[in-house]
């Protein structure tokens, strides 16, 4: 098997075993869903903006939640139901952006589960036009 090298010579299947390893430390510290709330997936947005040395890390745990949720939220049928138009075109930092203002502003809303809190999010941000 032929391994891709990453500009500072590491494997990048070393790099990307690592960020997996670090997400899912971060899905075990959660014992359940609804204990995953608003401010813990706050965190990793917020740090992977804020920290340039292992912010991709972070920013790639937010997003990854982000992306989970948007698929489940599209195949359950979520943006037909609360008529949401999801953004095409960057879509999982459109959502992070969104969410990281939406938590902002809803600041007494932190302890809700991250999942309400990007459903939220999304049928407050991304309303359709229509």
């Amino acid at each position: 098997m032929k391994f891709f090298k990453s500009s500072m010579g590491a494997p990048l299947t070393a790099v990307f075993a690592g960020m997996l390893s670090l997400i899912l430390a971060a899905a075990a510290q959660a014992r359940d869903i609804k204990d995953y709330s608003v401010k813990d997936l706050l965190s990793p947005c917020v740090e992977g903006d804020n920290d340039s040395r292992g912010g991709a890390v972070l920013e790639l745990e937010c997003e990854q939640y982000i992306n989970g949720f948007t698929d489940a939220y599209v195949r359950l049928g979520g943006d037909k139901t609360d008529k949401v138009c999801l953004p095409s075109v960057n879509q999982s930092d459109e959502i992070r952006w969104a969410f990281m203002r939406w938590a902002h502003d809803h600041f007494d809303d932190r302890g809700m589960p991250a999942v309400d809190g990007l459903r939220a999010t999304v049928k407050e941000r991304f309303k359709c036009k229509k």
